[in-house]
């Protein structure tokens, strides 16, 4: 039986929500953002801020020079939850799998299988999207696709407002005409690298083996071939299921409270956590340290990665930030724990600034090398000095049976 995923949208969710709750601001542009905290950023925007010029993380300064007629209005979180959680209670009757975003108006919906109750999928969707106007006034673009990729797409390109059905057997020919950059998953160094190959239609791409697309991009070749063509095997996952999430856990032979050991494990579960994301298409906005101490107490701190990302030095910057926030007692480390989660597709867009552009894409370069290296000769085939160094101290300190703690910080 052919899949049938509905995604709703509710686009500018932040700013449709506060619409929606003050009628007035109807028409105006609208920028989300704390305006009174330093250094604010763009939370949201409307179309109009949009059309504009105003992106999202955007300094609020520039925003306001770049749209001057803006309301700008402080984000309100939980409101964008409550609402999230009416849109997740408007769907629940008609599938027992709906994959909802944190708080941005994204649904997935499968519909697969259950014509005989509810009519086709796109009368669902049609269904949904007048409930959801009339109870909430909140007006959710829709779309109707053999898988998430293509339904995901498909809602990109009618935003901010319209409908989209693809039927089974057509995702390639729908994406073929398509820029690279509207495919979710296509991350800034694939595009870059396509873009010196003079590749910036999907059809371009599709055009290629998998033996071709190999040759410059290794590891990153099948998830290309695959994504080109519209395959996209994720299923949507039932209510109620677990996030998807990354997590791994290192238990110490002795309890310490070395800082080099304990970074030197922790940069080694980034390496397994980093390479799960990697093999699952995914990239991470928030790591999670978790440190238990010899007495029993747990200590747990997060820190966010913005961009999402699943490159290795990128977030053990948000892993050691975590850490540092985490270990705030002098009690040994028995057992150290990492949790990486809001899974995501890999950002598509590219760094706004040369030299961010220029850091990320040798950071990628270097995790994509250190992979192709691992996968032909194993994985202890190249290590990081960072864990070498820990490694031989823990080596040295039960040689001479000197505590841990006497040995200098590795930073």
């Amino acid at each position: 039986m052919d899949r049938a995923i509905i995604h709703l949208n509710v686009a500018d969710f932040a700013v449709a929500v506060e619409r929606s709750i003050d009628r007035r601001l109807a028409g105006w542009p609208v920028v989300i953002a704390p305006e009174g905290a330093a250094r604010a950023a763009v939370y949201d925007m409307s179309e109009e801020a949009y059309r504009a010029g105003v992106r999202k993380g955007m300094a609020l300064g520039r925003a306001a020079r770049l749209c001057r007629d803006a309301r700008i209005l402080p984000p309100h979180p939980e409101r964008y939850e409550q609402a999230m959680g009416a849109l997740l209670q408007r769907a629940l009757p008609y599938s027992p799998r709906i994959e909802a975003g944190e708080i941005d108006g994204h649904l997935f919906i499968d519909a697969t299988g259950t014509g005989r109750l509810f009519g086709p999928p796109m009368d669902v969707a049609w269904r949904l999207r007048r409930e959801i106007r009339s109870s909430l006034c909140l007006a959710p673009i829709w779309s109707v696709a053999p898988n998430k990729l293509t339904a995901k797409v498909a809602t990109r390109l009618v935003k901010p407002e319209g409908e989209y059905i693809v039927s089974a057997g057509e995702e390639q020919a729908f994406l073929a005409p398509l820029g690279l950059g509207v495919l979710p998953g296509i991350e800034r160094e694939d595009l870059i690298r396509l873009h010196e190959f003079n590749l910036t239609r999907v059809h371009e791409v599709a055009a290629l083996g998998l033996e071709e697309l190999r040759v410059p991009f290794g590891s990153r070749a099948m998830f290309l071939y695959e994504t080109v063509r519209g395959i996209y095997p994720s299923p949507v996952p039932a209510v109620g299921e677990k996030p998807p999430a990354v997590a791994s856990g290192h238990a110490f032979a002795t309890d310490t409270n070395d800082t080099g050991v304990l970074l030197a494990a922790l940069y080694r579960l980034i390496e397994q956590a980093g390479g799960e994301l990697r093999r699952r298409r995914r990239a991470a906005q928030r790591v999670a340290v978790a440190l238990d101490h010899s007495d029993g107490v747990r200590c747990v701190r997060q820190a966010a990665a913005r961009p999402a990302t699943a490159n290795d030095i990128t977030l053990f910057e948000a892993a050691r930030k975590a850490f540092f926030l985490a270990w705030a007692r002098r009690v040994r480390v028995r057992h150290l724990r990492l949790v990486c989660d809001r899974l995501v597709f890999p950002p598509a867009q590219l760094a706004l600034f040369g030299d961010d552009r220029q850091r990320t894409e040798k950071r990628d370069r270097l995790i994509g090398a250190l992979d192709a290296v691992r996968r032909r000769f194993g994985g202890d085939a190249l290590q990081v000095g960072r864990s070498l160094t820990a490694l031989e101290k823990i080596s040295t300190a039960k040689q001479n049976r000197i505590p841990s703690a006497l040995f200098a910080p590795l930073r």
